[in-house]
């Protein structure tokens, strides 16, 4: 696996490390809205529409169904072996995904994700 750059995830922006993980790849799948990006209209994710639903417990459900999609395309290009995605909802105005990956070389990593609800 090769090196990216990191991205800080608070701020969206380079960090100037370097990084072998799948943190960007994650973050990037998570962060676009699916469709938006010009190189490939298959990244992405659905969560930038919870932004206008209720602070409900179903939202909860359909953040980590959201999550799950956009992280599919890590499994089946094979860059990651599973992928596990739970949320917590502190009815804050955001729901907190906590993202699972398990990389080709079996290493697990978590991400923490907040998503802007209503």
């Amino acid at each position: 696996m090769g090196t990216d750059a990191a991205i800080d995830t608070l701020r969206g922006d380079y960090t100037g490390e370097r990084i072998a993980s799948l943190a960007n790849a994650v973050y990037l799948r998570l962060m676009t809205p699916l469709g938006s990006w010009w190189g490939d209209t298959a990244l992405g994710s659905r969560l930038h529409e919870l932004a206008r639903e209720k602070d409900v417990p179903r939202i909860r459900r359909l953040a980590a169904q959201y999550a799950e999609q956009a992280l599919a395309p890590l499994l089946t290009d094979g860059r990651a072996r599973a992928v596990t995605v739970t949320a917590a909802q502190p009815h804050d105005g955001r729901c907190i995904l906590h993202v699972t990956v398990t990389d080709a070389t079996g290493q697990q990593q978590t991400y923490t994700h907040p998503v802007r609800v209503a």
